[in-house]
């Protein structure tokens, strides 16, 4: 085999379950059993139906990904797997600011990630932003210089093209 394909590379995986409990923890156990750690996982019903969306980011090679691809539609309860290709990926960050800190300068920043200012308290400015993972990590090397002092990070979501 060429090396290309044993190569660990970043993957989104996304997984449509019926909306029931110990789904989840048979879906990660398949990641556990591999050894692959689970970088970002999301979960939420899907509106007006009786499923979930599980949205996994991980990093393994080719091989193992369609092992783990093939063994998740063995589960019962999975309905349909996606190995993303073409995606549409936006994850959400929140970070509490001291109220010390420059505000306006605080708001541009986060302008510029797609994102504001969601309150400010009297001791705390808390940011929002919402955008593509790689974005947000900038964002966040960037609101290092305005001291955070919490930095609360959400899982990705993805859907196709």
């Amino acid at each position: 085999m060429g090396t290309e394909i044993m190569k660990d590379e970043r993957r989104v995986i996304s997984v449509i379950v019926m909306n029931e409990s110990s789904v989840l923890a048979r879906v990660t156990a398949l990641f556990a059993g591999r050894g692959y750690n689970i970088e970002s996982l999301t979960v939420a019903p899907i509106p007006n139906s009786s499923m979930s969306h599980i949205t996994i980011e991980t990093k393994g090679n080719a091989r193992v990904m369609e092992q783990i691809t093939k063994q998740l539609h063995k589960l019962i309860p999975v309905y349909k797997v996606i190995e993303h290709e073409e995606m549409i990926e936006k994850e959400m960050v929140l970070v509490k600011f001291p109220i010390a800190e420059n505000l306006s300068d605080i708001a541009a920043l986060c302008g510029a990630y797609n994102g504001g200012i969601v309150n400010v308290g009297k001791e705390m400015i808390i940011a929002q932003v919402a955008d593509e993972p790689a974005r947000v990590g900038h964002f966040i090397e960037a609101a290092q210089r305005y001291n955070p002092s919490e930095i609360v990070r959400g899982g990705i979501v993805a859907i196709e093209r």
